[in-house]
């Protein structure tokens, strides 16, 4: 049974938004000004380590318009890894081995994770995200936190009414000031 994982850019004020440079946000591409090469790296070791990506639809595309068009080892791998994009919209995806989950998320997702046997990473997708953490379906987190406030933008979860636990995993730092904090759903 394949494991949800969400793996995300965070400022230190919670803002998710247009981490890489994507055009019409207030503040844009605050991950590309701190380019390091241990935490690239470690971004590198992570999609080598995953089974499958899981995208909504607005980071589908911007991932569909970019990487086709990379190289090296981590494009490679970026390309021929499973795809499942959510959305109610699309009708078909044009990026190699991409699904559309177009039906009810739960039983579409835990096909997915029937499917598959390692990590099935969820890379931005803000909305799916909070879909996900609804339906108690995303089993860790990976949060690369960068050393800068941003004061506006898009965060990464919802209000809700009931505190969502998490369970400490590990932290690991990077010379430049970004850590990834990884916790796990706490479940009772």
């Amino acid at each position: 049974m394949g494991r949800i994982v969400v793996t995300e850019f965070v400022s230190l004020d919670g803002v998710v938004e247009a981490p890489g440079g994507e055009p019409g946000y207030a503040h844009t591409n605050w991950v590309g000004e701190r380019h390091h090469d241990s935490w690239q790296e470690y971004k590198q070791q992570e999609i080598a380590d995953s089974d499958a990506l899981l995208l909504g639809r607005v980071t589908y595309e911007s991932f569909a318009g970019a990487w086709p068009d990379y190289e090296g080892d981590m494009a490679d791998r970026m390309n021929a890894l499973p795809k499942y994009v959510v959305s109610t919209t699309l009708t078909s995806a044009d990026w190699n081995n991409t699904t559309v989950l177009s039906g009810d998320l739960r039983p579409e997702v835990e096909a997915v994770k029937a499917r598959h046997h390692g990590e099935i990473q969820v890379a931005g997708s803000r909305t799916l995200v909070n879909a996900l953490k609804a339906l108690d379906l995303v089993d860790e987190y990976h949060f690369m936190v960068f050393p800068v406030v941003l004061g506006s933008g898009a965060r990464l979860f919802d209000e809700v009414e009931q505190p969502y636990e998490l369970s400490y995993r590990t932290t690991r730092p990077f010379d430049n000031g970004v850590v990834v904090h990884t916790y796990v759903r706490s479940r009772t």
